[in-house]
């Protein structure tokens, strides 16, 4: 697959790339099948290996086609032997994108086991809102089941299974999402221990997600989508 690296750190060895497919990859080092000069805007070729990159090596400009065979402009508008670009580069993505829904679903699909790159506070806060809701809707679910079944007079056995399933499947994107948000302020993801601080550990969780974005790259990645530099 084709991509554009994001970012590369060469001290510390580790970078993101943007997919051909709209993917972000991370990949490190001793990722790169040749040594080679890889810098931010290499166009590159790569084995997508779940969220990681392998086998990655840079691509050299192809010579340049015969008069005859140059196309025609395409109907996007870009002349002939334009570069391209991937991910994000590649197109303007719809205002969706950076929605508080759609940071949620990603946060339950492409970013399940995500412990890379960074969270806006947005991300942090759409996920938040959606799990509150789908938890509610999830415990309604099941308190109408036992309702059905006469078990409300009881222990309601189906809500609080389903609770803890919901919660259980949750506890991954959760962690993944914390540190991010963290490496999204500048911060190491091992801060997020600080969570098992009793009584004061989710206030300091929720005082890190409360602070803004870095509005520059730093070594977990670019500035989220979105988010204003300016």
């Amino acid at each position: 697959m084709r991509g554009e690296v994001l970012h590369y750190d060469e001290d510390q060895g580790f970078g993101f790339i943007a997919g051909a497919d709209g993917n972000r990859y991370t990949f490190a080092r001793e990722d790169l099948r040749r040594e080679a000069t890889i810098g931010r805007g290499t166009a590159i070729e790569f084995q997508p290996a779940g969220g990681r990159a392998r086998d990655v090596f840079s691509i050299r400009a192809q010579a340049a086609s015969p008069p005859a065979a140059i196309a025609a402009p395409t109907q996007t508008g870009n002349a002939p032997g334009a570069p391209q670009h991937f991910g994000r580069s590649a197109e303007r993505r719809p205002a969706s994108a950076t929605g508080l829904w759609d940071y949620f679903w990603r946060g339950l699909t492409e970013n399940y086991f995500n412990f890379a790159g960074r969270a806006r506070r947005k991300e942090y806060w759409g996920f938040c809102l959606f799990w509150t809701i789908a938890l509610i809707v999830v415990v309604g679910i099941g308190l109408f089941l036992d309702d059905a079944m006469g078990h409300l007079d009881e222990l309601p056995a189906v809500a609080v299974g389903l609770c803890g399933v919901f919660v259980l499947a949750t506890i991954p994107p959760w962690i993944g999402l914390n540190v991010r948000r963290l490496h999204d302020i500048g911060l190491t993801g091992w801060l997020f221990l600080v969570v098992f601080i009793p009584t004061v550990g989710w206030l300091i969780i929720l005082v890190f997600a409360l602070i803004p974005t870095q509005a520059r790259e730093n070594q977990w990645g670019p500035v989220p989508a979105g988010v204003k530099t300016s």
